[in-house]
């Protein structure tokens, strides 16, 4: 099954299929599928088949997985509307989430529609129309993030980018029977993304599995210095299942389904489900919570959405939506007073929350607490559309991570899923977590009932005490200086690849080695290395013998993590023989033998 990205890849890798046949295959798929409404433009077939034909380097994470991406965030050659025609430009270049997509070897497919600036969760305020739910036609397609949860729900493209501000990268994924994946505020940056509010902003992602999101979150995370909003927070590896995680559930009565027994019995369902799996859960005040989403809308904030539009709104108030008018009008009014009154409650707020949660490791809420028809969204749209977002609003403005997960399908046909939330920078702890409970349901991916990949057992990893370095040449296992590690009783990790960021060089040294120089991001070659775990101690006596011109420095890896490494300094590689071709020391030295 060559649907999720990590099966896409290990397919292009072993040569069974090519990045070219996979993207025709979505342009086919778009084509048969037959509904207008879910992307705004489309990339020329032509030019997308000549990128993915172009693409050489088989070890990068993404090698040629088709990617659709909202219409708020840039791709150059394409325009930006933010589904609004009157505000339509084209980029000069691509956001900084694209282009970190394309480096790693990603195929842009086209832009999807979304709620017009992506101000809803319904999916039906767009003038380019409503894309179909493909789970049950009858049901909104959820927003803001509309077109990009479609596409990869009926199969389109496998993996998809949203935003997120009040629940757009998660109400969308329930709605649709997908993962939804709302990243740690500042974690991805936001540079070419036409703002919603820009203090919340976040780029989600969507894809059919957990791990399909993890490795596309590991690729566009890292700090921006174009973006003031963007945060060094070093993405963690993928955590295994805690032994007895502690999830906060809410107090007896704080729930609310709308009356929806449905969904309020899937909820209980799914509690049941996270007790079998081991873990203890534990009741919470959601109170302070349902206080903080509330000043999402009712508070000053609406005031960023009106800054993003106001020109427009004073020279052509008929380009923007009915119901985004009304809405963003109202940001027109708070006053400085309300801005800093509002301010200082919310942090009173976060301290609240904090203390609540502390002890916890996520809290497990609906995704939405009920699920409606079109036909209800249009007839009734501002109240409806705010009860989407019951458990959604209240997560950017209190900093936290979430992932939203398919937990059921319902009697009547439709999807229902479940979110998790923790505090800021434990995503990769939320996919360790959220990727067993997803593959215990059972479910099938999507709308085209998929069945679900095998749970592949997370990588071994350095224990919290130990340091993790990354080694490139004569220390690797089986090669010349490995005693070196073994005797400090370091312990191998995994095999992984850099970032495209440097250059490989072949030292004149007694034994050979290579050193490895960072140039500029995404102008070098990925290089093979591995990655073993040592005492602090040992790391300690293993750094102190190492002699000149190698040192340690930061290695970026192609998912995006770091660890300590071998680098070199740049006055050694002066008449050194550049190896990067080989992608590796290995790979040199196996040629160099047979020489």
């Amino acid at each position: 099954m060559t649907e999720t990205v990590a099966a896409i890849v290990a397919a292009h890798r072993a040569g069974t299929m090519t990045p070219t046949q996979t993207v025709a295959r979505s342009y086919q798929r778009i084509r048969e599928h037959n509904d207008p409404a879910i992307f705004i433009s489309l990339r020329d077939e032509k030019d997308a088949l000549a990128e993915a034909e172009r693409l050489a380097d088989p070890t990068l994470p993404l090698y040629g997985v088709p990617v659709a991406v909202k219409d708020n965030i840039d791709v150059a050659g394409l325009p930006t509307t933010a589904a609004c025609p009157a505000f339509s430009y084209l980029p000069a270049r691509d956001s900084t989430a694209v282009a970190k997509l394309r480096a790693a070897g990603a195929i842009i497919i086209g832009k999807t529609n979304l709620d017009q600036f992506a101000t809803g969760l319904v999916g039906v305020r767009s003038p380019y129309g409503i894309p179909k739910n493909p789970v049950r036609g009858d049901l909104v397609p959820g927003g803001s993030s509309s077109g990009s949860a479609v596409a990869v729900s009926a199969g389109l493209v496998p993996l998809s980018l949203g935003t997120d501000t009040a629940g757009s990268g998660r109400v969308p994924a329930m709605l649709n029977n997908i993962v939804g994946l709302k990243p740690s505020l500042g974690l991805i940056s936001t540079t070419g993304v036409v703002p919603a509010c820009r203090t919340l902003d976040c780029v989600s992602i969507f894809s059919l599995t957990v791990d399909d999101a993890l490795a596309a979150l590991a690729v566009m995370s890292g700090p921006d210095d174009a973006d003031p909003y963007s945060r060094d927070r070093p993405l963690a590896p993928l955590a295994s299942f805690p032994a007895k995680p502690k999830f906060g559930i809410p107090q007896t009565g704080q729930l609310k389904f709308f009356g929806d027994r449905e969904a309020e019995q899937a909820y209980g369902e799914a509690c049941k489900r996270w007790q079998a799996l081991g873990a203890d859960l534990i009741a919470f005040d959601l109170a302070p919570l349902y206080e903080t989403a509330r000043l999402l809308y009712e508070g000053p904030w609406v005031a960023e959405r009106y800054l993003v539009i106001r020109d427009l709104l004073a020279s052509s108030p008929e380009a923007v939506h009915p119901v985004t008018r009304e809405i963003t009008v109202g940001g027109s009014r708070p006053t400085a007073a309300d801005t800093f009154s509002a301010l200082y409650r919310l942090e009173a707020l976060r301290r609240i929350a904090e203390r609540s949660l502390a002890q916890l490791d996520a809290i497990v809420l609906p995704t939405a607490p009920t699920v409606y028809s079109t036909a209800d969204v249009l007839a009734n749209p501002i109240e409806l559309n705010s009860r989407l977002g019951t458990y959604t609003n209240f997560v950017n403005l209190l900093d936290m991570c979430g992932l939203a997960l398919p937990a059921a399908m319902r009697p009547d046909g439709a999807p229902f899923g479940i979110t998790l939330l923790a505090r800021a920078g434990r995503d990769a702890e939320l996919a360790g977590i959220g990727r067993v409970f997803h593959a215990d349901t059972g479910l099938t991916l999507g709308a085209n009932s998929l069945p679900q990949p095998p749970l592949t057992a997370a990588p071994t990893q350095a224990s919290s005490d130990d340091i993790t370095i990354a080694v490139v040449g004569a220390h690797l296992s089986g090669m010349a200086m490995n005693h070196e590690l073994t005797t400090l009783d370091a312990r191998l990790l995994e095999e992984a690849v850099t970032a495209p960021d440097y250059r490989l060089y072949a030292l004149d040294t007694t034994p050979p080695k290579p050193g490895m120089l960072r140039i500029e991001a995404g102008a070098g070659a990925a290089i093979k290395l591995e990655l073993w775990a040592m005492s602090p101690a040992a790391f300690g006596k293993f750094v102190a013998a190492i002699p000149p011109p190698l040192s340690i420095g930061t290695i970026r890896l192609a998912d995006g993590r770091q660890a300590k490494g071998f680098i070199v300094e740049p006055a050694a590689i002066q008449g050194a023989k550049d190896i990067s071709a080989y992608g590796g020391w290995r790979a040199f030295m196996a040629e160099r033998a047979k020489a």
